[in-house]
């Protein structure tokens, strides 16, 4: 049977184990930021992603987020570009327009500045 954060994240042939280190490992190529600190950031206009496929799945990720973060206020990690480095947060995803992943306080990363939602 998948285990719970496998279920949660639609990767249910790995193990919890396995999935702490790919986070590990991913977060190590970014720098931690606190929420409040993003509204000070510069975003380019152009996508971090080039392949469809890739930005189908963030869309997805997205919404799921969303969905965490209204229904049980579940914080999630979401990776993303400024002008200057790659940058993670650990945030509950309030919000979405078109444009836009709104955090509390309004602020708002990008969306097309985002890498990953975990």
């Amino acid at each position: 049977m998948a285990n719970k954060i496998g279920q949660l994240f639609d990767f249910p042939q790995y193990s919890n184990l396995l999935l702490i280190k790919f986070f590990t490992i991913m977060t190590e190529d970014y720098k931690i930021i606190d929420k409040e600190d993003i509204a000070l950031l510069k975003f380019p206009k152009t996508d971090v992603l080039s392949d469809v496929d890739e930005i189908k799945t963030r869309t997805g990720e997205i919404n799921r987020a969303l969905s965490l973060g209204n229904l049980e206020h579940s914080k999630i990690k979401i990776f993303f570009e400024d002008v200057e480095s790659k940058k993670v947060v650990d945030t509950t995803v309030w919000g979405v327009t078109d444009k836009n992943v709104i955090l509390k306080q309004g602020v708002m990363i990008p969306i097309n500045r985002i890498f990953k939602l975990f």
